[in-house]
Protein backbone atom coordinates (compact mmCIF):
# COMPACT_ATOMS: atom_id res chain seq x y z
CA UNK A 1 0.00 0.00 0.00
CA UNK A 2 1.47 3.42 -0.86
CA UNK A 3 1.84 6.36 1.53
CA UNK A 4 1.17 9.27 -0.50
CA UNK A 5 -2.98 9.92 -1.36
CA UNK A 6 -2.40 9.16 -5.33
CA UNK A 7 -0.93 5.67 -4.54
CA UNK A 8 -3.55 5.16 -2.07
CA UNK A 9 -6.18 5.46 -4.36
CA UNK A 10 -4.91 3.63 -7.49
CA UNK A 11 -4.12 0.57 -4.79
CA UNK A 12 -7.63 1.03 -4.26
CA UNK A 13 -8.75 1.19 -8.11
CA UNK A 14 -6.38 -1.37 -8.72
CA UNK A 15 -8.62 -4.32 -6.29
CA UNK A 16 -11.48 -3.13 -7.92
CA UNK A 17 -10.34 -3.46 -11.37
CA UNK A 18 -9.21 -7.29 -10.44
CA UNK A 19 -11.50 -8.29 -8.84
CA UNK A 20 -13.84 -6.95 -12.10
CA UNK A 21 -11.52 -8.52 -14.35
CA UNK A 22 -11.55 -11.98 -12.32
CA UNK A 23 -15.23 -12.11 -12.73
CA UNK A 24 -15.58 -12.02 -15.98
CA UNK A 25 -12.81 -14.04 -17.13
CA UNK A 26 -14.56 -16.58 -14.64
CA UNK A 27 -17.38 -16.07 -15.91
CA UNK A 28 -15.77 -16.34 -19.91
CA UNK A 29 -14.39 -19.26 -19.52
CA UNK A 30 -17.48 -21.04 -17.72
CA UNK A 31 -19.21 -20.03 -21.27
CA UNK A 32 -16.30 -21.55 -23.74
CA UNK A 33 -16.69 -25.06 -21.41
CA UNK A 34 -20.43 -24.74 -21.65
CA UNK A 35 -20.76 -24.20 -25.38
CA UNK A 36 -17.81 -26.94 -25.73
CA UNK A 37 -20.12 -29.30 -24.41
CA UNK A 38 -23.25 -28.47 -26.06
CA UNK A 39 -21.74 -27.85 -29.55
CA UNK A 40 -21.59 -31.65 -29.98
CA UNK A 41 -25.54 -32.21 -29.15
CA UNK A 42 -26.49 -29.28 -31.66
CA UNK A 43 -29.74 -27.44 -31.78
CA UNK A 44 -30.88 -24.45 -30.25
CA UNK A 45 -28.81 -24.72 -26.80
CA UNK A 46 -25.40 -25.13 -28.34
CA UNK A 47 -26.23 -22.00 -30.68
CA UNK A 48 -27.65 -20.04 -27.71
CA UNK A 49 -23.94 -21.30 -25.70
CA UNK A 50 -22.09 -20.26 -28.32
CA UNK A 51 -23.51 -16.75 -28.86
CA UNK A 52 -23.08 -16.04 -24.61
CA UNK A 53 -19.49 -17.11 -25.24
CA UNK A 54 -19.36 -14.92 -27.95
CA UNK A 55 -20.25 -12.26 -25.97
CA UNK A 56 -18.69 -12.81 -23.32
CA UNK A 57 -15.35 -13.12 -25.34
CA UNK A 58 -15.95 -10.00 -26.98
CA UNK A 59 -16.51 -8.05 -23.41
CA UNK A 60 -13.10 -9.29 -22.39
CA UNK A 61 -11.34 -8.44 -25.25
CA UNK A 62 -12.79 -5.00 -25.27
CA UNK A 63 -12.50 -4.52 -21.76
CA UNK A 64 -8.58 -5.52 -21.80
CA UNK A 65 -9.12 -8.57 -19.79
CA UNK A 66 -7.77 -10.65 -23.27
CA UNK A 67 -6.16 -9.75 -25.98
CA UNK A 68 -8.34 -9.01 -28.98
CA UNK A 69 -6.96 -11.28 -31.44
CA UNK A 70 -7.04 -14.26 -28.69
CA UNK A 71 -10.62 -13.68 -28.47
CA UNK A 72 -10.98 -13.46 -32.41
CA UNK A 73 -8.89 -16.73 -32.45
CA UNK A 74 -11.26 -18.33 -29.62
CA UNK A 75 -14.73 -17.50 -31.27
CA UNK A 76 -13.86 -18.68 -34.68
CA UNK A 77 -12.75 -21.85 -33.49
CA UNK A 78 -15.81 -22.25 -31.68
CA UNK A 79 -17.84 -21.28 -34.27
CA UNK A 80 -15.91 -23.51 -36.66
CA UNK A 81 -16.76 -26.55 -34.72
CA UNK A 82 -20.00 -25.48 -34.37
CA UNK A 83 -20.44 -25.81 -37.88
CA UNK A 84 -18.46 -28.94 -38.55
CA UNK A 85 -20.98 -30.21 -35.67
CA UNK A 86 -23.89 -29.41 -37.62
CA UNK A 87 -23.02 -30.26 -40.76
Amino acid sequence: MGSHKSAVKRARQAIRRRARNRNLRGRMRTAIKQARAAIPGGGEASQSALKEAESLLRRAASGGVIPKKRASRQISRLAKSANRATA
